[in-house]
């Protein structure tokens, strides 16, 4: 089976910033110090919750659940010495949509965290990654 890879260059702009861009061409800012950009610790946060949104939206997608909205809150304590590494990552779903069901969300969480998500994956060996959903209505369908 052939391998997967990912290429990201980053380029020094100035100060501690950094013009990062993929294989899509995409370019984002990344400031060490946070202030115009992600920082990359923010960054790293941010593959989480991209990566497992992707997952979790297209499982339920299959799932024929009705899901109209979707927010990842990623919150990440890191260690007080350097090098600073996450210890704790809380993932927050929250969806909004209409009748959907609680275990279809818990079961595509689940799959994504232990199955899908590389970046999960990548960071459940050096952090504890646990997980919550809420779930909210959305309007009803006008007439």
């Amino acid at each position: 089976m052939a391998r997967e890879y990912k290429d990201v260059t980053a380029v020094w702009t100035e100060g501690l910033q950094f013009e990062a861009k993929g294989q899509s061409e995409e370019r984002v800012l990344m400031d060490g110090n946070g202030r115009l950009g992600l920082g990359p610790m923010e960054m790293l946060l941010a593959g989480l919750a991209g990566c497992t949104g992707a997952d979790v939206i297209d499982i339920l997608k299959k799932k024929r659940q009705d899901v109209t909205g979707l927010e990842i809150r990623v919150h990440g304590d890191r260690a007080s010495e350097n090098p600073k590494k996450f210890t704790d990552i809380q993932v927050t779903f929250v969806l909004t949509g209409r009748n959907v069901d609680p275990e279809a969300v818990r079961r595509s969480i689940q799959l994504s965290e232990t199955k899908y998500c590389g970046a999960s994956a990548t960071l459940r060996g050096v952090a504890r990654i646990t997980t919550s959903f809420e779930i909210h209505a959305a309007e009803p369908v006008a007439a």
